[in-house]
């Protein structure tokens, strides 16, 4: 039986400690013995970014924000659908996951950050997104578990009104914002409709093939 290894240690601005984890081919980000992230695990994450890029396949110069590196799943799903003129933002806000993922002794997205049309941002994404407005046709939050932050007290800001007014007030006319949730949240859904945006919720299996759902709330702005 493969032994898991520690790998090693990232800490959040608020003090959050990350750990890195292998396991025989697989990676993991844990928090206080919680996981946070898996390489096992993604289906959901690329499925989130083919619902909000696919509609830019054909747009001219489309600029797409993701808030949340990860392990690069939700990024090199948009790389695959976007158009070679597309600009992709990351913000990250942890820079051991930056590291992590740079690093190529570890198959995580050293690839995917080195495409022309990325660039990574060593930043908060409501800093990026408050410096923003009318920017982007689309945005993919994945910062944490959802709106009951795992990770850092400071995302719990990102899914109340406040945040999502400003994440929208960041979005060209009709663009697209969505986030990923570990879990349903009918509170945050009211959050979405109450801040004017229509709202759908898509349901998507961790694994192509099993696990449980995670929840994608996908919303948009008026094209006016």
């Amino acid at each position: 039986m493969k032994r898991l290894e520690r790998l090693g240690e990232a800490a959040a601005p608020d003090g959050t400690v990350l750990t890195l984890f292998r396991h025989d081919r697989d990676y993991s980000i844990r928090v206080a013995g919680v996981e946070l992230m898996s390489t096992r695990r993604h289906h959901s994450e690329e499925q989130l970014a083919g619902l909000v890029c696919r509609p830019l396949e054909t747009s001219r110069g489309a600029r797409v924000l993701i808030g949340g590196l990860g392990f690069g799943f939700t990024l090199r799903a948009a790389l695959r659908t976007l158009p070679a003129d597309a600009r992709v933002v990351v913000a990250e806000i942890v820079g051991g996951i930056i590291e992590w993922n740079r690093d190529r002794g570890y198959p995580l997205a050293a690839d995917a950050l080195a495409d022309p049309r990325v660039e990574l941002r060593h930043a908060d994404v409501a800093d990026v997104l408050r410096e923003s407005r009318g920017a982007y046709d689309a945005i993919m939050l994945d910062v944490d578990n959802g709106a009951d932050a795992l990770t850092t007290g400071g995302n719990a800001e990102l899914y109340r009104t406040r945040g999502v007014r400003m994440a929208a007030a960041a979005l060209r006319p009709g663009g697209r914002l969505a986030y990923w949730s570990a879990d349903d949240d009918p509170r945050f859904e009211s959050v979405l409709r109450a801040a004017g945006l229509a709202v759908e919720v898509v349901r998507v299996r961790a694994h192509a093939s099993a696990g449980g759902p995670h929840t994608l709330f996908l919303a948009q702005t008026s094209a006016t």
